[in-house]
């Protein structure tokens, strides 16, 4: 009895680890790593994390599904990371550094008047998400935004994460395999993936893939079409053979795009022209010789 009542308070006390809450308003958030521990961030949003050379070898960075796992192996300074949100483009700052000291609880970011929301609801009147229009799953956004939101989660979120969007279906994209007059003036290949329609609209993605060794800075105005929005899913991209050398460009179009992508001119190949041969042939004629006696005709004899 007295074992099991030891147990009891030792579950009791054992230590539970709470979510720390850090608020993203535009300050470049600190977070401290313990070396060879792994820390959560819950980022709750689909990012894409970037981090500059120097912690190669000194971090390991994993992101699925709207969470961030940290773990370092050796020690650094402090040292900036970003995480772009891959719907709206927001860059989130986080500055890293790792130590010996105990730091596991995972990290959990609140954003700009979530906490208001939040202590305003109560139990009777349960909160509507600002992203959904009350009692349906049409969103509150524009439908060109919501069709490039739906795209970039289908092509990089977990099938468990994406958002439902009524109406919204798959559409043949009718594009060839490369689509050279999309980013004529970039070293780049051009691959349209899938697309996807609702109201009217359609939503292409489209595969960049840098060809040269340097980074290469993206632009939605060198796009070639007519196209009604545009949006990059990184506005860079690494050099060749890089794991950053290819993203995605989303294209929104009214109706299908290929009635939006510049068509490939064909080139100009000249006619061969035929050359006839002209064989020109000469007859030589010979005079013919008379048979007759020449001495008979003077004698004036008869033939």
């Amino acid at each position: 009895m007295k074992r099991l009542a030891l147990l009891c308070f030792v579950l009791f006390i054992a230590p539970v680890h709470a979510d720390i809450l850090m608020k993203w308003e535009r300050v470049p958030l600190v977070i401290d790593l313990e070396i060879n521990q792994e820390r959560l961030i819950f980022v709750e949003k689909n990012v894409q994390v970037g981090y500059p050379p120097s912690l190669s070898g000194k971090l390991r960075i994993q992101n699925t599904g709207g969470v961030v796992y940290l773990k370092a192996s050796q020690a650094f300074d402090i040292t900036r990371v970003h995480l772009k949100d891959l719907v709206t483009g927001e860059v989130i700052l986080l500055d890293l550094r790792a130590n010996d000291q105990k730091h596991r609880e995972p990290i959990r970011l609140v954003y700009e008047n979530q906490l208001d929301v939040t202590t305003e609801t109560t139990a009777s009147e349960p909160p509507i998400s600002q992203e959904t229009l009350p009692g349906t799953s049409r969103p509150a956004l524009p439908v060109p935004a919501a069709l490039t939101r739906y795209a970039a989660q289908s092509l990089y979120a977990p099938l468990r994460t994406i958002e439902p969007l009524s109406g919204v279906h798959t559409v043949p994209h009718r594009l060839p395999k490369s689509l050279p007059t999309l980013l004529p003036g970039l070293p780049v290949n051009s691959t349209p993936l899938e697309a996807w329609g609702l109201d009217g609209y359609v939503v292409t993605a489209v595969k960049i893939t840098n060809q040269q060794e340097g980074r290469l800075t993206l632009d939605p105005r060198d796009l070639q079409g007519r196209f009604y929005a545009a949006t990059f899913q990184h506005n860079w991209l690494g050099g060749k053979g890089s794991a950053t050398d290819t993203t995605t460009v989303y294209l929104i179009t009214e109706g299908s795009a290929d009635k939006a992508i510049v068509p490939q001119a064909r080139g100009y190949k000249p006619q061969k022209k035929k050359v006839k041969k002209i064989i020109k042939t000469t007859t030589k004629t010979e005079p013919v010789k008379s048979t007759f006696d020449c001495a008979q005709c003077n004698a004036g004899g008869e033939l």
